[in-house]
């Protein structure tokens, strides 16, 4: 976890502390240890090259996309994945190599597609039906080629949330494997003379915490890449193997570490390409989570308390559901701390609300901390991940800034939303005279 605690009894994160980051900037406030982010990319990049094994590693830009994100991503050798025309356009606004970038989605609309061939990018990971039909009809009318990964379901199901389960059969993303599906859409792309298909793409869920399953589809993906050598003589030069690396939120969580997840799929590669005299491809991953959860933390500040006696004690913040919807959406769990009393004792169970007119607005149930008061900071941890990505106006609050702290400086990335921002889209009615 991102703590340091200094004998002040201040929350120190790269260097910077808590106070002085609120302070500057005002809370919420999303903050991120860029240290902790480089050092996340290098366990994977640098456990790939220590077994000389190619490998692209991309970061899953849905976890947290924004320009100063995709440069730190670029300046440590990462690939990227985007799922949309907003996180295409930003990682060109970040002037991200397009050769490194892969489209995922699986709805990706004319325009998207439209997008990601005019810009060149690296590979379009081809999800349905619909698209075969869309990406044929563009490659052909701009007289181009593209590199697409065929995605699979190959009906393994990890051990996750139901709402980030996406390797199983009953699934809304990719082709699946069982059925034939997956053959008939190779058959298609395979026979595309503009079309080139690099190899296959599984992704099994996310939050998890061993490698069994990776290794489960990894013999999936394999058995066919086996039958579709010996049946239209393909041999795949990249086995795209997801993302979904689990990090530790709370003291419940038992990840693995990053090099072994990585040193996992390297191994079970290597052993089914030897055992089945197949040419080693080259692995991909797209973790995201694994990159930025665990290097960002929300501050907030206090601000009512209402004790129910005999219940417990709610402590509301001034952010909520609209920085971090997670809690509200599948029950994450996190933990927190007051960073400017770190040294205090006399710990007390407390509920934190957010400010949102939702009563299911709630961030943690059943945290302990010293005594809270009005105006203190609170810290929550490991919200690196889907936390500005999923931020709402929900209730017209502004979204939060981010910002960067790396080597004892820090500097703000995105502004806090204005007022003025929020209705910016919105229109004045004019009242119709009624007919006669």
């Amino acid at each position: 976890m991102n703590r340091t605690n200094s004998s002040s009894g201040q929350l120190i994160i790269g260097g910077v502390s808590a106070q002085e980051i609120a302070q500057a900037y005002g809370t919420p406030v999303y903050v991120y240890d860029v240290e902790r982010i480089r050092n996340n990319a290098k366990a994977f990049v640098q456990t790939f090259e220590q077994q000389k094994v190619p490998a692209q590693v991309a970061y899953a830009s849905k976890a947290f996309s924004s320009i100063a994100m995709l440069q730190v991503a670029k300046e440590e050798g990462l690939s990227l994945d985007v799922v949309s025309e907003g996180e295409l356009y930003t990682a060109l606004q970040a002037e991200f190599p397009v050769e490194k970038i892969h489209m995922h989605g699986n709805n990706k609309s004319l325009a998207e597609l439209r997008m990601a061939v005019e810009a060149e990018i690296g590979c379009i990971v081809v999800d349905n039906f619909y698209e075969i039909a869309l990406l044929s009809e563009l490659v052909e009318q701009k007289n181009t080629t593209m590199n697409v990964l065929l995605r699979v379901t190959p009906g393994i199901e990890a051990h996750t949330h139901d709402y980030i389960l996406t390797g199983q059969e009953d699934s809304k993303f990719g082709f699946d494997l069982s059925s034939g599906q997956a053959e008939k859409a190779f058959s298609l792309l395979h026979d595309n003379e503009r079309v080139h298909v690099k190899g296959l793409h599984c992704h099994i869920g996310s939050q998890i915490f061993e490698a069994s399953g990776f290794t489960l589809a990894t013999r999936k993906l394999f058995t066919t890449m086996k039958e579709w050598r010996n049946k239209y003589q393909f041999i795949a030069e990249v086995l795209n193997l997801g993302g979904g690396f689990g990090i530790r939120y709370t003291e419940e969580d038992d990840p693995l570490s990053l090099d072994q997840y990585a040193l996992a799929l390297i191994n079970e590669v290597k052993q089914q390409s030897a055992d089945s005299n197949y040419p080693l491809p080259e692995i991909w991953i797209e973790p995201g989570r694994a990159i930025v959860g665990d290097a960002g933390i929300t501050l907030y500040t206090v601000g009512s308390i209402k004790e129910v006696p005999g219940v417990r004690t709610y402590v509301s913040v001034d952010g909520g559901m609209t920085d971090n919807i997670r809690p509200a959406l599948y029950q994450a769990k996190y933990e927190a701390v007051l960073p400017n009393r770190m040294n205090d004792q006399n710990f007390k169970e407390y509920a934190i609300a957010g400010k949102c007119c939702e009563s299911g607005d709630m961030l943690l149930w059943d945290v302990e901390l010293p005594e809270v008061e009005h105006n203190d900071l609170l810290a929550v941890f490991s919200t690196g991940a889907y936390g500005y990505s999923m931020a709402n106006n929900y209730n017209r609050f502004g979204k939060a800034a981010v910002v960067f702290v790396e080597n004892g400086t820090h500097q703000l990335v995105v502004r806090r939303e204005k007022f003025d921002e929020i209705t910016r889209l919105d229109l004045s009615y004019t009242k119709q005279k009624e007919l006669k």
